[in-house]
This record gives C-alpha cells, structure tokens and sequence, in this order.
C-alpha cells in the first residue's frame, strides 16, 4: 500500500526503513551487510530510506549512496541536517548559511542531484524557524530538494514553519509505548495536511526483544545509557512489552508486525520507519501488514 507525504505528490510504500542502525547506534555494524539489506528492502517493495548527515558523521548518507547506485528509480531518499549533537556545546544549527552547506554536502555524499525529503533534524533555538525555512524553501526553487520537513518540532513551530513553505512531514518517536508528544504534535499536522512520519515504532527494541539486563548489549548500543532501559523503566516497559506479545501469539503474528499494524492504523496520514540490521526482520516488519491493520482499524 502507498501513502502520500503530505500534500507533495511524493508517494511512498506505507512503511520505510530508518536507516540510524547502520551507524553503529545499537553495536557495531557492517556496510556491506548493510548495502545487501538496503537492497533487499528495495526488492521487498519499500521505497522510503530515512537518513541524516548526523549518523556516523556522514558515514550514513555516503553508505546509503552507495547501496542506491543503480537502483535510485522509485526509491524516495530522506535525510536531515541540523543535528550537531552538542558539539561544542551546541544541539542544533538552523542558519541558513549552515542549511545551504549542509545540503550541498549531503548531495555529494548521497551521488544523487535531489534530495526527495529534506528535514531540519533539529530546531535551532537561537534562529527564527522561519529563517531556516526560507533556506529551506530556496533549496526547493533550486531543485535541490523536493519536499521539506522538520524532526522533533513543536506544534507552534510547524504551523510557523508552514506559513513560509508547505512542510510535508514532521518526524517524531511514535509507538504503542510512546504516544503523548505524538499525539499533541499529530493534532496539528492533520489540521495542515502534513504527514507524520513515525520514528523508532517499535520502541526502540523494547517491542521486540527480551533484554533483561542492558549490560548485555554490545559495546556502543546507545540503549546502554537510555532511562527507558534502566532498573525499574525496563521493569515496567517489559511488563507492557509482554502484553503486546501476548496478544500478537493470539493473533499468529510477532509482536513486530502488531506494533507497525496499530501505527499504521492510526490514520493514512502516518508512515513508520522502523530500523533493523536483519533480514529477518526486514521481512517480519512488512509480512501480513496488510490484514493486520485492517483488522486493527476495524476495532
């Protein structure tokens, strides 16, 4: 099934592939495992890959190019800039000469003269959004980008935001654990026609695996450090993730596929990026989504 971004005319396969694992995120990974896996995402009929030139420092826009050469023909490339990271001690940039270079670089590395999506990962306090967007909204005149979107933006900013140039999709965690931002942001992008695009929709793994211990997880896994995983947190979001599976055996599905077919429910208007270094669990993300979120819209 396909799903429109926004109002762009851009359509995309129902569910993409965020595509921050393969950036050593969660351990170590591989380019080559991951190029094999961009490609069998493509043949699997997925169209969206989500990126930004703040995973691995570029590193993830340059493997995503790769993995794209001879085969940019209906695929639909995302990516954002903005996201320092506190470098410097700073978290965001939203200049607009910072957009434009940003921009120009992530092209290069990518090997492609568009980019489909282009989002500010993050809002830069100290720049008035609608400074960033007017870059933003040049890159569009020029050709270099088709449509536009922000990444963690509050509901105020995106209808500023939007005032200066159609924004087509705003970026937020969204999954059955995590729900509260979304649907106050998910208020407002519908009253604008724009498309919310569903970040780590399986809650960072909590949905799908059984980590009792986080010190289990590979050197590098940024879950290591984060609160949802830590003594009582994991304690009770485990307790929640056991009931998701429970009712996913009852339905023959894994628990994968029920948490992407309750965020697909929500409306035609949201598109979830999930991320996996697994083939395995590429093809378990996209199997029987179909019935599945029928079965959930009908409740």
């Amino acid at each position: 099934p396909q799903r429109e971004i926004g109002k762009s005319g851009i359509k995309v396969a129902a569910v993409g592939l965020g595509c921050m694992s393969f950036s050593g995120t969660y351990g170590p990974s591989d380019d080559a495992a991951a190029i094999s896996l961009i490609h069998d995402a493509i043949e699997a009929g997925i169209t969206m890959f989500d990126s930004s030139d703040a995973y691995g420092k570029g590193q993830n826009e340059t493997l995503l190019g790769n993995a794209l050469k001879g085969k940019r023909s209906g695929v639909i490339i995302a990516t954002k800039f903005g996201n320092l990271g506190g470098a410097g001690g700073k978290y965001a940039d939203g200049r607009p000469e910072f957009v434009i270079s940003s921009c120009e670089a992530s092209l290069k590395r990518l090997g492609v003269d568009v980019i489909d999506l282009y989002y500010a990962h993050r809002i830069d306090p100290n720049v008035p959004i609608e400074d960033t967007v007017s870059a933003m909204k040049r890159l569009v005149e020029q050709g270099k980008v088709r449509a536009l979107g922000l990444s963690e933006a509050s509901p105020k900013t995106i209808a500023r935001a939007h005032k200066v140039h159609p924004i087509a999709a705003v970026q937020n965690e969204f999954s059955l654990l995590y729900r509260e931002q979304a649907d106050d942001t998910r208020k407002t992008t519908r009253d604008l026609g724009i498309s919310f695009v569903a970040y780590a929709p399986l809650g960072r793994g909590l949905l799908t695996s059984d980590i009792a211990d986080p010190s289990t997880l590979t050197d590098g896994d940024t879950r290591k450090r984060q609160p949802r995983y830590a003594g009582d947190n994991l304690k009770h979001n485990r307790a929640l993730a056991e009931k998701v599976q429970a009712i996913a055996k009852r339905k023959g599905c894994t628990p994968a596929q029920l948490a992407l077919a309750w965020v697909l429910a929500q409306g035609s208007d949201v598109i979830p990026i999930p991320g996996t270094k697994q083939k395995k669990r590429l093809m378990q993300n996209i199997g029987r989504l179909e019935s599945n979120v029928a079965e959930m819209r009908q409740k």
